[in-house]
């Protein structure tokens, strides 16, 4: 049976005037909305107490599971107003069915596909006002998270769980727009190995991934690119993002996913929109070597890494301590189609022939 959700509206809600000043430069993940969705699952009695309230601080105690344990699980997806001033959530559903395979994955119990969309439903529909108008690709986005909220140091899964959905709207999450960026590549450090953790979508997967990120940072790159950890020769995704080539063939590549990788919903659309392109999708493995090779005699034309929060960013080069490799062009004009072609469908801009929109207000 689908939960009930209690309505408690925030009695110190921003203003109108103050939610404008917000909207009219969000940044990314800096301002928060108004409310938030609560839901708690125990042991024998399952979910319950399904509530949308104000946003606020939440109470732990010093010894919850999570704190010490890290049995936490995340999602990350999006609300657009289209220029009608309706608002649309894209692909929710692929969230939900992701974040229950999360679930599974690090102990957490099931929370059924219909109330996490419901859940993300009631967070956007009262706070509608926070969704920006579609200028600068701004949006609302959205964390729904689940925390072993149990107070217990035992180490086995928690029989008390807290599942939260929170809102802030954002700007283009790179500032400086949509340009190339230069990506790190490294084979000494590993966010995942098989076996592990890699396709949930789960905290400890991006702090392993941060020593490499910041590796990065002082070769000038701004993401990273992990090889797996065992073979060192298979090309995995970055940081928090997954990767795509564009070959002269017209084909459109992307690692195969192997259980270390995230199965992105971004990616997956990626792979529908370029192949109503015209584009041929590829799922394989790719080694390191291949993908240096390929940008080097011009068989890769093109580069991109992509995820919810920035869509699509062309990639300029790869960097390693080995050398450099950059594809040849530098126009984008593949990668930018696609980009486009994404993001109409989200801001309404095209027909969804694939049905992913769902309205909410």
């Amino acid at each position: 049976m689908p939960l009930s959700f209690e309505i408690q509206r925030n009695s110190d809600a921003r203003t109108d005037e103050q939610v404008a000043e917000i909207l009219r430069d969000p940044g990314f993940g800096v301002h928060f909305t108004d409310h938030m969705v609560s839901i708690t699952w125990t042991k024998g009695q399952g979910w319950h107490s399904a509530t949308v309230k104000p946003y606020g601080p939440l109470t732990l105690d010093p010894s919850a599971a999570v704190l010490h344990y890290g049995q936490e699980i995340f999602e990350g997806m999006k609300a657009y107003r289209h220029e009608d001033g309706s608002v649309h959530l894209f692909r929710p559903e692929q969230n939900a069915a992701r974040f229950n395979r999360s679930a599974a994955r690090m102990m957490l119990p099931d929370l059924p596909e219909e109330d996490f969309v419901e859940a993300v439903r009631q967070l956007v529909e009262i706070d509608a006002r926070y969704v920006p108008a579609p200028e600068g690709e701004h949006s609302l986005y959205i964390r729904p998270f689940m925390i072993a909220s149990e107070a217990f140091l035992g180490v086995r899964a928690a029989e008390e769980v807290t599942f939260l959905v929170i809102a802030s709207p954002v700007g283009p999450y790179f500032a400086n727009g949509v340009q190339g960026v230069d990506i790190w590549v490294t084979d000494e450090w590993a966010r995942a190995g098989q076996g592990g953790t890699g396709n949930a979508k789960c905290g400890g997967n991006y702090a392993a991934s941060l020593i490499a990120q910041y590796e990065g940072y002082e070769h000038g790159c701004t993401q990273v690119m992990f090889i797996e950890a065992t073979g060192k020769d298979r090309v995995e995704e970055l940081g928090g993002m997954n990767v795509f080539l564009i070959s002269k063939n017209n084909e459109l590549l992307t690692p195969a996913l192997s259980g270390t990788i995230l199965d992105g919903i971004t990616r997956d659309s990626i792979l529908k929109v370029g192949a109503e392109q015209g584009l041929i999708p590829v799922e394989r493995r790719l080694s390191a070597q291949e993908v240096f090779d390929g940008i080097a005699d011009g068989t890769y034309t093109e580069a991109f890494c992509c995820g919810t929060a920035a869509v699509i960013s062309p990639i300029s080069g790869f960097k390693s301590k080995r050398g450099e490799w950059r594809p040849q062009g530098q126009d984008f004009r593949r990668t930018i189609e696609i980009r486009d072609g994404v993001l109409d469908i989200q801001y309404g801009r095209a027909e969804d022939t694939f049905g992913w929109l769902s309205k909410v207000v």
